[in-house]
């Protein structure tokens, strides 16, 4: 495994982590927060670790007037007071170098180390750790290659956005007759991919169980949640990393 490094600049104080906002039309709130939440943010520099959105089936579905060229101009905004760094997730994998260059956006290596205050933090969406669900590890790899990629956005739009409803109805159907254990992240292997990393703590997302894991030996692996303003109590939490090490900051 290959570890991309990001060393933050001197003049970084804080820095904000976030996944899983699963962005769609029928949930205003959670996009209504994600606004409110780039508007106001005091953080030096943002890091989205994958599943952004919901589903994204192309970058040009953002060149027309709807959602997803709403969520362009809020992140065109946004990167204009700070910079954006977006990873790849379950969800999203179709974003690319299009949205990235419309935005301002900088794409992340999945996984990254990101060298803040003289510290590795290892950075992941974290599906590739869940080596029990091999079904999604096969599905990912096969979407993940780029001549499947290519050929998918060779296809119209609107049939990319029906592939992606189906998608998204599979994935639902299939997570909700299954034993929801098959999601999380192997231990061992994440222990392997810290020591290898030169790094004592990964964040991730991707299986909506926020905590923090003691895995030993001094290691941690910290677990972002996922965000349903709706929900009742509400979910939008980020995690700040500072000096004073990672605080969870809940939105609302």
């Amino acid at each position: 495994m290959a570890f991309a490094e990001l060393q933050a600049p001197a003049d970084w104080h804080t820095v904000d982590l976030l996944s899983d906002l699963h962005l769609q039309p029928s949930d205003s709130a959670s996009f209504d927060a994600w606004r409110g939440y780039l508007d106001t943010t005091p953080a030096d520099a943002v890091f989205i670790l994958g599943d952004l959105f919901e589903v994204w089936v192309g970058d040009d579905a953002a060149t027309e007037p709807g959602f997803e060229a709403q969520c362009a101009d809020i992140l065109r905004a946004a990167t204009r007071r700070r910079p954006i760094f977006f990873m790849h997730g379950n969800r999203d994998f179709l974003v690319g170098d299009g949205l990235a260059a419309q935005c301002g956006i900088r794409l992340l290596a999945d996984p990254t180390v990101l060298v803040l205050h003289g510290k590795r933090w290892l950075l992941s969406h974290g599906d590739l750790l869940c080596l029990a669900d091999t079904d999604y590890l096969r599905f990912r790899s096969q979407v993940r290659d780029p001549a499947w990629q290519r050929a998918v956005l060779a296809r119209p739009l609107h049939e990319r956005r029906a592939l992606g409803r189906t998608m998204r109805s599979e994935s639902e159907d299939r997570q909700r007759g299954t034993n929801k254990d098959w999601a999380d992240v192997d231990n061992d292997a994440a222990r392997a991919w810290l020591r290898q990393a030169g790094a004592a703590t990964l964040v991730h997302g991707h299986t909506h169980r926020p905590a923090t894991h003691d895995l030993g030996d001094g290691l941690e692996r910290i677990v972002l949640s996922d965000w349903d303003a709706a929900a009742h109590p509400p979910r939008a939490q980020l995690l700040c990393l500072s000096m004073a090490g990672a605080q969870r900051v809940d939105l609302r």
